[in-house]
């Protein structure tokens, strides 16, 4: 009697099965339509996408929702290229992901095979892990290498490569190495003494201040976090991606002041956030050249990174807020509401909220940004999940759209990606499918950011996602032109000399993209006509609603005392 035999599709997809692993994004060809197939068979959920990246995008964004990364499905060659954009960007975001491309038939290697492709060397500058299983037996064995190094440490990408010989191999089942699942990432507890050091900086600071990155929401250090603020009534300033940690709307929360705090502070404690362009690299004259800056993070090859941190403590965010909350408790310390820096702080986040309110009350046509915003914040649910891309819709929402809770806000991130709003919302919404029923997807999109990847709406009503897309359209990139200005410029010459490279066509109809199924979008001029549409939308349960909203294509941020982008010295 002959050994049963396995071939390497199942092995591969059972072995992901085995990893913990549930959600795989892709678009299948030669030579993986088998093992989509097989992995469907395994019990594993396939998402088909209409794009590469959007399908990458996708993958990473529910591999940060649930801490076990998401599976891009891609063919060989091209299809693999095409995720470089979205491997990238969860390598810098610092969220898992696991890449798995099909490629040429080693028999094909060397002599011109089908999309050839050195795919393992091309992938690994956008990994942590790059690798080919030799043989079937072993593919079990390098699914555990992937999916352990692209959850441990700092979180990042993974790739897999896979010849359609190899995932067409037959084995005997008793060659197959299986693995066990990787254990969760072993938590980095602090030094005591460096915690000791961090509470003595703290209560000697006279205007002390808390950033919280988004490495504080993957560590699910909420509840730390919001004890640590509360306790000891500590002004608190999020990253965009740590929104929901303590909630916008706590008194706590200073985002109205950010300027003002981080030029002020001369003490402040980093919690999971970086130094980098998103908070102008800790350096004057964006922050007190005399700072003292108590750093933790997951990584430690991320401490003095950029400035010299006055104490810099390798550790989980949880960990080392509940030991300080604890040292700083011991001490009966807390910084009075009195506080002559609370009082500047208030006093900065008044004036700027009573300037945004005016611009919030201009309801005239067309619309600005800050009154769009805040029709939409005054419906939306406030547990929902919103997703935000494009420049000054990302950037000024930012400031309006409020998160209640953590890694409820998924926008471009650290690498500044464009065209990940379609595919973040088709994997928050999957992950509110199943682990939060009900919960809302608003994924609120620049006209030009849209465009990245719009054909992915076909992909939420393939699959009944009641996702609410809000466009806000200015007919361009930052900034458009209106409908008269932009038809006399391309009638005075050739258009592709006239027509400004910002510019998008002008009043363009998105929502009729629902009429393709037989759906029925909303174009919006004004705010009755918004709110009537937002309505109806967050009513739909079974199907995604496209909300296309004109604003003023001069439409701007209210005045910055910096540019948002600080400038080299150089």
């Amino acid at each position: 009697m002959s050994e049963e035999e396995i071939d390497g599709n199942t092995i591969l997809a059972e072995a992901l099965v085995a990893q913990g692993v549930k959600y795989v994004f892709g678009i299948v060809g030669i030579p993986v339509i088998e093992l989509s197939m097989a992995m469907q068979q395994a019990g594993l959920h396939y998402v088909g996408m209409r794009n590469e990246q959007a399908a990458c995008y996708a993958a990473q964004a529910i591999g940060y929702l649930t801490k076990r990364p998401g599976v891009c499905l891609v063919v060989s060659g091209p299809g693999l290229i095409h995720t470089f954009g979205g491997m990238a960007n969860a390598q810098i975001n610092c969220w898992p992901l696991l890449v798995i491309g099909g490629s040429c038939s080693q028999d094909h290697e060397g002599i011109g095979g089908f999309q050839e492709c050195p795919q393992v060397e091309l992938a690994r500058p956008y990994c942590k892990y790059s690798a080919r299983p030799p043989e079937p037996g072993l593919i079990p064995t390098h699914v555990e290498n992937a999916v352990r190094l692209s959850t441990y440490g700092r979180p990042g990408v993974s790739y897999l490569d896979f010849p359609g010989n190899l995932l067409m191999q037959r084995v005997a089942a008793s060659r197959v190495l299986h693995t066990a699942m990787c254990p969760e990432p072993p938590l980095a507890w602090p030094d005591p003494s460096l915690v000791s050091q961090a509470a003595s900086l703290l209560m000697t600071a006279k205007r002390p201040l808390v950033i919280v990155g988004k490495g504080a929401a993957y560590a699910g250090a909420e509840s730390a976090v919001r004890d640590l603020v509360r306790a000891f009534t500590l002004p608190v300033l999020p990253t965009p991606m740590g929104k929901g940690v303590v909630d916008d709307h706590d008194v706590h929360c200073v985002s109205s002041a950010r300027t003002t705090a981080l030029q002020h502070a001369d003490t402040i404690l980093l919690l999971g956030a970086r130094l980098n362009w998103m908070l102008h690299f800790g350096r004057p004259p964006r922050f007190d050249p005399h700072v003292k800056i108590i750093q933790v993070d997951i990584c430690p090859e991320e401490l003095h990174n950029s400035v010299q941190a006055k104490v810099a403590i390798h550790a989980d965010i949880g960990v080392f807020t509940r030991q300080l909350t604890q040292q700083l408790a011991s001490h009966a310390w807390s910084l009075l509401v009195s506080n002559p820096w609370w009082g500047q702080l208030h006093i900065k986040c008044d004036q700027n909220k009573n300037v945004v309110s005016k611009m919030i009350q201009d309801t005239s046509v067309p619309l600005n940004y800050y009154t769009v915003f805040h029709h939409i914040q005054e419906l939306i649910p406030k547990d929902c999940i919103i997703v935000s891309e494009g420049a000054n819709t990302m950037d000024i929402g930012r400031s309006i759209l409020l998160n209640k809770l953590p890694k409820h806000r998924l926008d471009a991130g650290t690498f500044g990606t464009m065209g990940v709003g379609l595919g973040f919302a088709i994997a928050a919404a999957l992950w509110c499918r199943d682990y939060a029923p009900g919960k809302k997807v608003i994924c609120v999109e620049g006209d030009s950011a849209f465009g990245f990847s719009g054909m992915e709406i076909e992909t939420m009503f393939r699959y009944k996602l009641p996702i609410v897309i809000i466009i806000v359209n200015n007919n361009g990139i930052y900034k458009g032109l209106d409908e008269e200005t932009y038809e006399s410029i391309r009638e005075a010459g050739d258009v592709t000399k006239v027509t400004p490279p910002t510019s998008l066509s002008t009043n363009a109809h998105y929502e009729k993209m629902t009429e393709m199924f037989n759906s029925k979008g909303h174009f919006c001029i004004n705010i009755p006509q918004l709110l009537d549409a937002l309505k109806q939308s967050l009513k739909v349960e079974d199907k995604p609603s496209i909300i296309n909203v004109m604003i003023n294509p001069n439409a701007d941020r209210k005045p910055q005392n910096f540019n948002w982008l600080t400038e080299s010295k150089l």
